[in-house]
């Protein structure tokens, strides 16, 4: 007797396409790419000491003009120059090659030509004339002008210049082993901030020669309008705003980002830099950014962040997160992520750790230095639990394949980030790492803590700013070192694993519960503000703009079943226009008639009217205690003394 099954196969195989074209076809081979690019090695660059020179006075385009002068290799002959593409704190090949031109290269007066390697467009291959002696580079960095084009990095009150946007060097060698001294000319009356050392003759500062490793390393701040703190021996806040008012710190401010330094050294026992330069950004006209870097970092946030420092919360663990850095990502480094030069690709999976534990650190250390209060970090706390409390991705999608998101999606906007998820790696590796700290807390009867695992593992070797990598093995161990337990089993399901539950137990150990209440908490009520959005995740799931633009909508919420999306545009409520208060006052409405709310909602030139059936109220998470007796998170959250 044939089966149904065996019958459909049957049928299948009869009805298949033939395994070849059929004849008369044109059928083309492959060519395979050849890389004629050398590989690195780990030897002295025998050509000598590059020498940079860059023109950053072109603000009002934005256009940096750069010469850079590449001594040859004895008997070079065909020579490959590499423009950087895998960049560290990116996670991602992303240098901003499309931003390079007007290039020209010549030797002894004479203009040379070069080719793009075919494969690899970062690569300048160059035949080098009998005789030369260095390569001379002529080339333009074009700043974007609007944010659509990039990231906006030069204005007319002050710029970002970042080393790997305007320098090249020789492939064949790990970057650590060529030298390189840059000049650079800044507008007139501008300060410049770095963690490099330089001497200044009129508008060029002259820089030390360093490594070319430790030249990228070292990106340089500077503008019109400038104010510097000293935090500590050897450590300084350098602020640069758009405008004066802009710099009018307070001195309680001042005195808690002098905490953050004095509660980090604390707490990892070692510093690993000469110098520490924090380069601070204030500005609604240069982009933002977080970016990590062994003796500085570079920052960006609004404008107000002094001046309003209440609407400012949301930003005010971003230089507690990225100080870390410099002993977290920087100094301890995972093995996978390490390379010999910015060609070699970068693999991320121990992003858990660099990004992960250095998020939960940021958290952390704002609330232990004052710059988060305590009900601040709480309310930061809380609104993470509950994303990733209720984050649809996590039924199918493990942590550890979120660290492959930077290099996916290059941080692009998600339309489903709740159940495509993104770079997860970073806030829900901060809840696992809550979790293993209650567990320490909890099994010592509080004598050790993940205090005594950043100490020993990232404190090691006082003022070495070199680089020490590390497996996750290695982390399994240095966490049974400091308190005995199953951390190879703990870490597989909570980073490796599908994992849909669970993400709330480092709360329920420290004496915690997550709750919804009808009011958002302060640190909530910033966040709003200062995106001008209202945040309805947990009220029907979604979130919008000021003018009612959807930018999120949550995976098999009462917006999802609606027919929301990203980008459509609420213009209606129950026969009203638009408004967060109309929206909220519906929703209120709806909780106590069971009815479902009308929406009006435009895609594009269409009108259509939808039906929102949530019923639950107004519901913002906040974190409770749910005992009487001593809390882990509590101790977490108490300054070092």
């Amino acid at each position: 007797m044939i089966t149904r099954f065996a019958a459909v196969a049957a049928l299948l195989l009869a009805t298949a396409a033939p395994a070849t074209p059929p004849p008369g076809n044109s059928l083309p081979q492959p060519v395979l790419p050849t890389d004629t690019i050398p590989a690195p090695k780990d030897v002295p660059y025998p050509g000598g000491t590059m020498r940079l020179d860059v023109d950053a006075t072109d603000t009002a385009r934005g256009i940096f003009r750069v010469k850079q002068s590449i001594p040859v290799a004895a008997d070079a002959g065909h020579m490959v120059l590499l423009y950087p593409e895998w960049l560290q704190g990116n996670h991602a090949p992303r240098g901003a090659i499309s931003q390079l031109a007007g290039v020209k290269f010549s030797a002894g007066g004479r203009p040379l030509t070069w080719s793009r390697d075919p494969v690899d467009v970062y690569a300048f291959h160059l035949d080098v004339p009998a005789g030369a002696k260095a390569i001379e580079a002529e080339f333009q960095f074009l700043s974007p002008t609007r944010s659509d084009q990039g990231r906006v990095v030069m204005t007319p009150a002050m710029l970002n210049l970042q080393w790997n946007a305007v320098a090249l060097y020789p492939a064949g060698w790990f970057t650590r082993r060529i030298d390189v001294q840059a000049d650079v000319t800044y507008p007139k009356g501008w300060v410049a901030a770095t963690a490099l050392k330089g001497s200044k003759s009129g508008d060029t500062v002259r820089y030390e020669t360093v490594d070319f490793d430790t030249l990228l390393d070292s990106p340089v701040f500077a503008g019109r309008n400038y104010r510097g703190e000293q935090l500590a021996p050897g450590v300084r806040l350098n602020i640069f705003a758009d405008r004066p008012g802009q710099l009018a710190a307070t001195q309680p401010q001042i005195d808690k980002h002098k905490a953050l330094v004095t509660q980090a050294v604390k707490l990892f026992g070692a510093q690993h830099y000469d110098r520490y330069e924090f380069l601070f950004a204030l500005s609604d006209m240069q982009s933002g950014i977080g970016l990590e870097h062994h003796r500085s970092s570079e920052n960006g946030v609004g404008p107000d962040y002094f001046t309003d420092w209440d609407g400012a919360a949301g930003d005010r663990d971003l230089l507690p997160h990225e100080y870390t850095h410099s002993w977290n990502g920087k100094f301890r480094r995972g093995a996978d992520l390490w390379t010999p030069d910015y060609r070699t690709p970068m693999r991320n999976s121990l992003l858990w750790v660099y990004e992960g534990q250095t998020q939960f650190w940021g958290t952390i250390l704002a609330a232990r230095s004052g710059l988060l209060s305590r009900d601040e970090a709480l309310g930061s706390l809380a609104y993470d639990a509950a994303v990733y409390d209720t984050r649809a991705g996590r039924t199918w999608r493990p942590v550890v394949d979120t660290t492959n998101d930077p290099i996916m999606s290059a941080r692009r906007p998600k339309g489903w980030t709740s159940w495509q998820r993104s770079e997860d790696y970073y806030v829900e590796g901060m809840l696992v790492w809550i979790e293993a700290d209650s567990i320490i807390r909890q099994r010592s009867g509080g004598r050790r803590s993940l205090d005594d695992f950043a100490r020993a593992f990232f404190g090691l070797r006082d003022r070495d700013w070199g680089e020490v990598t590390y497996t996750v093995e290695d982390v399994a161990a240095e966490l049974n070192k400091v308190q005995p337990y199953d951390w190879g089993t703990f870490l597989k399901t909570r980073i490796y694993d599908v994992r849909p539950t669970g993400v709330l137990q480092g709360f329920t150990n420290g004496g915690y519960k997550l709750v919804y209440t009808d009011t958002p908490t302060g640190y909530l009520k910033a966040i709003e503000k200062a995106s001008k959005g209202t945040n309805l995740s947990f009220s029907g799931g979604l979130t919008l703009n000021g003018e009612g633009t959807i930018t999120g909508v949550m995976w098999d919420s009462p917006a999802f079943a609606a027919g929301l999306s990203v980008g459509q545009k609420i213009v209606g409520i129950d026969g009203m226009t638009w408004s967060a208060e109309t929206l909220k006052d519906a929703i209120r409405a709806a909780a106590t008639s069971k009815a479902p709310i009308p929406l009006t909602v435009q895609s594009g030139d269409r009108l259509r009217t939808v039906q929102l059936n949530y019923t639950g109220g107004l519901r913002y998470p906040r974190l409770e205690r749910s005992t009487s007796g001593a809390s882990t998170l509590d101790a977490l959250l108490t300054p070092l003394k």
